[in-house]
């Protein structure tokens, strides 16, 4: 007997099937997208009680990607989950910050010792490619859209710094904490200047890199970290 239509209409209903799976997935990952660049930019603020109706309707969107996204940025840090009732920003203290700025520190100059190990050329370019894009952002005060601009170039800069590491999970573990300490940046930034400093030791840090001095790369990089976290303490503290 001709197994051919049943067979044809089983390939057209697994296609169907991959297709939503994927579209799924895509919206899923936008979603989750959005909602995080809206935590970083301070519009949605630490502590906001995420209302899930409100959020669908602002969104355009089902409960079903909603809370999957919202789980995701559960596992980030960036969204606390209150025993199963619901959803809300995660809240910003001194113990958070100090713990993160140690794990950045002992993260990023491990995968900057491991970037150092095996970057070729092209990472080296790809380093001053960034650093220069970065360092055609405007300095001091910045509007909204400019520091934008500067956060787009700026977590380019440090991603690439430890690109070349060769260790996945490592460099997943070094976004999420890049991501949690930008929140506490960005916080600061409202109300403070940029630290007039940080171009020249992102300069030193790219150069100690490429020269694959790997002593003074990662003594430049966790002096960076530290000195911006302390810079963000003060603040804090002060209120």
């Amino acid at each position: 007997m001709d197994s051919g239509p049943a067979r044809d209409e089983a390939m057209i209903d697994s296609r169907l099937l991959d297709a939503s799976e994927t579209g799924a997935t895509t919206l899923s990952s936008s979603l989750v997208a959005r909602l995080r660049a809206a935590i970083m930019r301070g519009d949605l603020m630490p502590g906001t009680k995420l209302v899930l109706d409100r959020m669908r309707a602002a969104y355009g969107v089902s409960l079903s990607p909603l809370r999957e996204a919202l789980c995701r940025l559960e596992s980030e840090g960036l969204v606390a989950i209150e025993d199963q009732r619901g959803y809300r920003v995660a809240p910003v203290s001194l113990d958070n910050l100090a713990e993160v700025i140690r794990l950045r520190v002992e993260f990023e100059c491990l995968a900057a010792k491991e970037a150092i190990l095996h970057g070729d050329t092209a990472w080296e370019g790809r380093i001053l490619s960034t650093l220069h894009q970065l360092n055609r952002c405007k300095r001091g005060v910045r509007s909204a859209e400019e520091q934008e601009q500067w956060e787009v170039a700026h977590r380019a800069f440090h991603a690439e710094l430890i690109a070349a590491a060769r260790m996945p999970l490592l460099g997943q573990f070094c976004q999420t904490l890049h991501d949690q300490s930008d929140r506490y940046r960005r916080i600061f930034l409202k109300s403070h200047e940029p630290d007039r400093n940080v171009p020249a030791e992102h300069e030193a840090i790219a150069e100690a890199m490429i020269a694959r001095r790997a002593g003074d790369a990662t003594r430049l990089l966790r002096d960076h970290i530290e000195r911006t976290g302390r810079n963000i303490q003060k603040a804090l503290r002060a209120g």
